[in-house]
């Protein structure tokens, strides 16, 4: 398999990155996606026909070019981070690019690709994970206004969308220009880890997902060993989900099996989808405790 990577600084950022925004926006309409909705990125390549398996290699993600068009993921990288990477391989193949390796960085539009294709299929992915209807509507429901928001309220609209806090920051910033790019530098002072600590009124390793009230997606990705805070009085069926105990911001719940399991409160509900530890195997199985394809 013969991989393509270019160097060609002075490229027309501008005129890519509207072309990456009308991409995904087409990319959503062909896989029958709301366009302001958080999406499933893996549920999106299944059905544009790519394929998507995790490896357990130290690498952020390959996109091969062939009748059957495979994205290859690194099952080491954090779950936001490997949804991201999905999404930035896909725009190789949305745009028709060669098979490639790809080294990926969370803050690519600070630091852009000298490569242009890089470039596009990094901005793709910013657009096709974090539409701006989207964006407007999750800070608008919850009564937030974007530019005055805390760390702990942009942390929980990060996780509505699946992707990283400062993947966040860098896209309200710099790809959508919804916030100044001064204050998602002040909001990168404060990290995830601290973040965590806040809202669990302790310092853990483990990651962790928030899933208020106002999140519209049914489904809440996630793998053995994740921390879950959804709302107050929410119950889990089954035993793949523990409850860990309450916060004032609601139930800590801890996911210690694969499975799918629905949890509900009286005006809430949502299925959370579990995979093991850094699953290795093709996506479309990860929720299940064998890969068929092994």
């Amino acid at each position: 398999m013969q991989m393509q990577r270019t160097d060609k600084p002075g490229f027309d950022r501008i005129s890519l990155a509207s072309r990456a925004l009308k991409a995904a926006v087409a990319t959503r309409a062909k896989a029958e996606a709301d366009q302001s909705q958080p999406i499933c990125v893996y549920g999106i390549c299944e059905k544009l026909g790519v394929s998507v398996r995790f490896n357990n290699i130290n690498m952020e993600g390959m996109y091969q070019r062939s009748a059957q068009p495979r994205i290859h993921l690194s099952a080491r990288r954090p779950l936001p981070r490997r949804a991201f990477n999905c999404a930035h391989e896909l725009g190789h193949h949305v745009f028709g690019h060669g098979s490639s390796i790809d080294e990926l960085r969370e803050d690519a539009k600070e630091n852009p690709w000298n490569d242009p294709k890089e470039f596009l299929a990094d901005t793709f992915a910013g657009f096709l994970m974090m539409p701006t209807m989207g964006l407007r509507r999750a800070f608008r429901a919850r009564g937030w206004a974007a530019a005055a928001a805390s760390p702990d309220q942009m942390f929980a609209v990060a996780c509505e969308f699946g992707i990283g806090y400062e993947t966040l920051l860098t896209h309200l910033s710099l790809g959508v220009k919804i916030i100044p790019y001064a204050r998602a530098k002040i909001l990168k002072r404060t990290g995830p880890r601290a973040i965590r600590a806040g809202l669990l009124g302790r310092l853990v390793s483990e990651p962790l997902i928030v899933a208020d009230r106002h999140r519209v997606a049914t489904t809440i990705d996630a793998e053995v060993g994740t921390l879950v805070l959804m709302p107050g009085g929410t119950d889990a069926e089954g035993s793949a989900l523990v409850r860990e105990g309450d916060v004032e911001a609601g139930r800590v719940f801890r996911a210690v099996r694969p499975g799918i399991v629905r949890a509900a409160a009286e005006d809430w509900a949502s299925f959370v989808r579990i995979a093991p530890k850094e699953y290795v195997g093709l996506a479309q199985f990860r929720h299940l405790e064998e890969d068929p394809d092994e």
